[in-house]
């Protein structure tokens, strides 16, 4: 989810290191921005998945069985 944010417009700060590096190829940043949307379209639905089915995120945890009292 912290890439999500990453690269979102407002901010973008990954889009902007990805145009300075791009800067020689006369890259725009339309172009830059047309080329994440389907990693945004993928996030989104990990994100969906992960609230639906909470039983992914929450496996490891409950494999550790941390929160069983101590004996």
């Amino acid at each position: 989810m912290m890439e999500m944010g990453q690269i979102t417009p407002p901010i973008g700060i990954n889009v902007f290191v990805i145009h300075g590096v791009a800067k020689k190829y006369d890259v725009r940043m339309a172009t830059i921005f047309k080329g994440i949307i389907p990693f945004i379209i993928v996030e989104i639905v990990v994100i969906f998945l992960l609230t639906l089915f909470p039983g992914i995120v929450l496996y490891l945890p409950n494999s550790m069985d941390v929160l069983a009292p101590l004996e």
